[in-house]
């Protein structure tokens, strides 16, 4: 059989790079593809530097080809790996005070509590070191900490290391994500009634005498709202980019709207790279095809496009994902699932905004205002 190119480029148009949000075809990772007869070469430029990235590629091209062009063809994958570009105006490490070795620190928000702000977070990691990049998350909600439930780590306890001479805490890790909360700290029955000035200190204890190491993402788990926490961790750490979470209701989305203001305030200027929708619609098991919009439609979505940022995807509103939280295993471990795949989507947009983000901007500086300069300005 005589293959052509046509062909070729049609299928691999069904394909997503690991980590990148368009198809291989469309976002100019497919830099060639040459046929004769029954024989293919693709040559395909990838982002990802993982070695499960560049596998699955490999394995998808292979495989779409063969299902959906012939079975018998003879396939070459010429496969290279290429950072973007840094200029000197756009360099990926972020000026400020940054923690060595993290290359990209996104902060999760939401407008209000309730909303699945915190099991986005864990599920965007987990789903983030599936992709094969290195992970950690700080549990920035101080006074309701629920990160080390969601990843079955609520009885451990973060060991000394010493680094270079000094005392640094060791993040408990699991599922491959790296992770502090104050959480550790506190007894489950036990409240933190602490004021600002000592939480922020808490907070700047667990994010500047932690070792790290090496990082892609470090997620932040901010608490709901717009207040203290926010202002003294965009005055400690220099944030590359914010993702808010919402779910549609009218009330969730005023809520939602005064998050990404904080972050879009002249004062601030920390990029939005985009909206989440949570519990977009529910789905009952034993009617799987049908979509009940229990909390309006696209509210989140509509909100983005009012607001000129991102709608990086929605998520279902299903049983399972409160109960693997329960349980400490995030739904997006689960593989083959409609969740898995949806949380796959989302993580990918997120991560494609980053990469736009980082070489489109310059990078994000710490910011240098007083709280009380700051709640004038949220609440403007």
């Amino acid at each position: 059989m005589k293959l052509n190119k046509e062909d070729i480029l049609k299928a691999l148009e069904n394909i997503t790079v690991p980590g990148e949000g368009q198809n291989m075809v469309e976002s100019g990772a497919v830099k060639n593809v040459i046929t004769f007869g029954d024989e293919v070469i693709v040559d395909i430029t990838i982002q990802n530097p993982s070695l499960q990235a560049k596998k699955r590629t490999e394995v998808d091209i292979l495989k779409t080809i063969h299902e959906k062009v012939y079975e018998k063809a003879k396939i070459t994958v010429n496969l290279k790996v290429e950072a973007p570009a840094q200029g000197k105006d756009k360099p990926n490490v972020i000026k400020g005070k940054p923690i060595a070795g993290i290359q990209n620190i996104v902060a999760v928000a939401s407008g209000k509590g309730g909303v699945g702000k915190s099991t986005v977070t864990a599920n965007l990691a987990v789903t983030l070191a599936k992709m094969g990049f290195k992970v950690g998350v700080l549990d920035a909600d101080i006074y309701g900490p629920s990160i080390p439930i969601m990843f079955d780590v609520a009885n451990e306890k973060p060991l000394a290391v010493n680094i270079e001479g000094k005392s640094k805490m060791k993040p408990v890790e699991n599922y491959g994500v790296k992770v502090l909360s104050i959480g550790f700290f506190t007894q489950p029955d036990q409240a933190v009634v602490w004021r600002g000035p000592m939480a922020a200190k808490a907070l700047n204890q667990m994010i500047f005498d932690a070792h790290w190491g090496e990082l892609d993402f470090l997620l932040l788990d901010l608490p709901p709202g717009t207040g203290d926490i926010h202002l003294s961790i965009m005055q400690s750490l220099p944030i590359t980019g914010a993702v808010v979470v919402s779910t549609p209701q009218n009330v969730a989305l005023a809520d939602a709207r005064k998050g990404v203001a904080m972050f879009q305030q002249e004062s601030i200027d920390v990029p939005v790279l985009g909206i989440i929708e949570n519990m977009a619609y529910f789905t009952p098991a034993e009617l799987p095809d049908n979509k009940y919009f229990i909390f309006g439609k696209g509210g989140a979505k509509y909100l983005s496009e009012d607001l000129k940022v991102p709608f990086l995807g929605e998520l279902p509103l299903v049983q399972s994902i409160r109960e693997a939280g329960d349980v400490g295993r995030p739904a997006a471990l689960q593989t083959e699932t409609p969740l898995e795949e949806a949380f796959e989507k989302i993580t990918q947009n997120v991560v494609q905004e980053v990469v736009r983000r980082n070489n489109n901007l310059p990078p994000t500086e710490a910011i240098k205002i007083t709280t009380m300069a700051g709640c004038a300005a949220v609440k403007k």
